[in-house]
């Protein structure tokens, strides 16, 4: 049997897995190209387009075309086409499916056991969404794993040499992130990570275009062409070639008619690097916001930092990372480490379950070493590395409860008002266990306790609700009248895959609350009715 490995891009996907040699292999689509633009086009009521086909009809069908989806993944977002209501999941889902089949033509194999990656900054629904984009495809997700990690995995394969420490620098098509990790023989550790979900390639792109089209109304003041959904999108797609001509040109000449009207430039690489300054100096901001936490855990040397994302490629993100932190930053596969580290990640998720029930002395119901490497066309030895590989991850982001305090202020004594207490804090090595915190009720006569939780939203973690989102809640009921200030311990808990578990115990009366973190999204009814709807489409060529 195989398994998979998918970088689930904000504009372009990959698929790869582990050949028979052990060695990454990215599959290629139909088209012969290792990315596939993670574009849908909903041609009718029982067909969609998926990836370079589906991205050139965008000009012209703009309203049935789907892209950038992963930066609405866990939003509310919905948007119906011929009749049929998608969300971020199920559009993600189409994708999925397309690699898929790309992947089962390659292999004539049923492509069902993957490992989907994500930025390292998404939290835990994003996470859930992706998981269940994965299940609507009819795909059976055995983790997901963050883009920083996955890198780290494809990099130490190559040889990279024992006990090192790397910055991993991943600017993609619509995310960022910046993680420090230590490699050891038998363990990838994550130190600590920063991001932002809504910066990446496609803000690059934009600017490109806007600049376009500001030359374009200059010369032709009276146009139309402002208002013309084609004419944008036609910017859209050029500004992105534009950026890529320029990795490697000082500059691009480009056409752009309309209407009649025409006007003719030249953007160069100096012009193009003046108007994105901003979205660098954001992305040296949250590196900067690493190196520190790094440097609070003891590290402030590192054997390589390793450019990531496509869009890393851009000359002036290596020249901002010298000129800033003095760091001799290097391009490592930058569009393909994900999905490679993802595939190796695969297999190592794999092993690691079938021997899951093994006892202490090696016996158990489980497969041997060489049963087991038969299985996936794999030396003995190497199962016997992967099953003892560690991959520890960190928690993203912040998480606490909504509490109620009272105002200081005499003009304002008696009043309340709502904060975020963060009980969880990021960058915790996961699994993580911190300290039970207690709480009090914050009336008298109360009969239930509600409990929200809360996730940091921000780039750092700050108590005003503003800067968190509300991600789950529960409810301690059935107490009696109890008077105000009333104890209330509250326990978090978050295993190495991400899921929190919550435990609220009232100590007067001892009744207890415990769930695992339900994320607001689709319910089982409305996952199996995404995943129908989905298996029906067609896919045109």
């Amino acid at each position: 049997m195989t398994t998979f490995g998918i970088d689930l891009g904000t504009t372009y996907s990959c698929i790869a897995y582990l050949d028979k040699s052990g060695r990454a292999a990215v599959i290629r689509n139909g088209l012969g190209e290792e990315t596939t633009p993670s574009v849908v086009y909903f041609e009718s009521a029982d067909s969609t387009v998926v990836g370079t086909s589906a991205k050139n009809v965008s000009k012209l069908e703009p309203d049935l075309v789907v892209s950038l989806i992963k930066r609405e993944m866990a939003q509310d977002w919905q948007r119906e086409f011929h009749g049929q209501v998608h969300t971020p999941e199920t559009v993600s889902a189409l994708i999925l499916r397309e690699l898929a089949s790309y992947a089962g033509e390659e292999t004539q194999e049923i492509v069902k056991d993957v490992v989907i990656t994500v930025p390292a900054y998404f939290g835990v629904a994003e996470r859930e969404a992706t998981r269940n984009a994965g299940k609507i495809a009819s795909l059976n997700v055995l983790n997901v794993i963050s883009e920083p990690v996955a890198a780290a995995l494809h990099y130490e394969t190559l040889g990279a040499g024992e006990d090192r420490t790397i910055l991993v620098f991943d600017l993609g098509g619509g995310t960022f992130d910046t993680t420090v990790i230590k490699l050891t023989d038998d363990d990838i550790h994550t130190v600590c990570t920063d991001g932002d979900k809504h910066l990446g390639g496609a803000d690059w792109d934009d600017k490109i275009a806007d600049y376009l089209l500001d030359l374009f109304m200059e010369e032709n003041p009276e146009s139309a062409a402002r208002d013309s959904e084609e004419f944008i999108q036609e910017l859209a797609i050029a500004a992105e070639d534009i950026k890529k001509a320029l990795s490697a040109a000082h500059s691009r000449r480009y056409v752009m008619r309309f209407g009649g009207e025409t006007c003719r430039t030249e953007v160069t690489r100096a012009e193009f690097e003046a108007f994105t300054s901003e979205l660098l100096a954001r992305a040296m901001d949250i590196t900067e916001r690493t190196v520190q936490t790094a440097r609070a855990a003891g590290i402030d040397r590192y054997d390589d930092v390793l450019l990531v994302g496509g869009s890393s490629r851009m000359p002036a993100v290596a020249a901002a990372l010298r000129e800033k932190f003095g760091f001799n930053a290097r391009l490592h596969d930058p569009a393909l480490a994900v999905a490679k580290g993802a595939a190796q990640f695969a297999v190592i998720e794999w092993i690691k379950n079938m021997f899951a029930d093994e006892g202490e002395d090696g016996s158990g119901p489980g497969l041997s070493d060489e049963e087991v490497a038969d299985q996936v066309n794999m030396q003995a030895a190497k199962v016997r590395q992967f099953k003892t590989k560690i991959v520890t991850t960190v928690v993203p982001r912040a998480f606490g409860v909504k509490a109620w305090i009272e105002e200081d202020d005499k003009a304002e004594k008696g009043k309340k008002r709502p904060v975020i207490s963060h009980i969880l804090e990021a960058n915790r090595p996961l699994p993580a266990a911190p300290q039970t915190k207690q709480f009090y009720t914050a009336e008298p006569d109360q009969t239930s306790i509600h409990i929200e939780i809360w996730e940091q939203a921000g780039s750092v973690a700050s108590s005003d609700l503003a800067d968190n989102n509300k991600i789950g809640e529960g409810t301690i009921s059935g107490l009696p009248e109890l008077p105000k200030h009333s104890p209330i311990d509250v326990t978090f808990r978050m295993n190495d895959t991400g899921v929190l578990t919550v435990d609220a115990e009232e100590l007067r009366t001892h009744k207890k609350l415990k769930f695992d973190l339900q994320i607001k999204g689709l319910s089982g009814e409305q996952l199996e009715a995404a995943t129908n709807a989905v298996s029906g489409y067609a896919v045109s060529e």
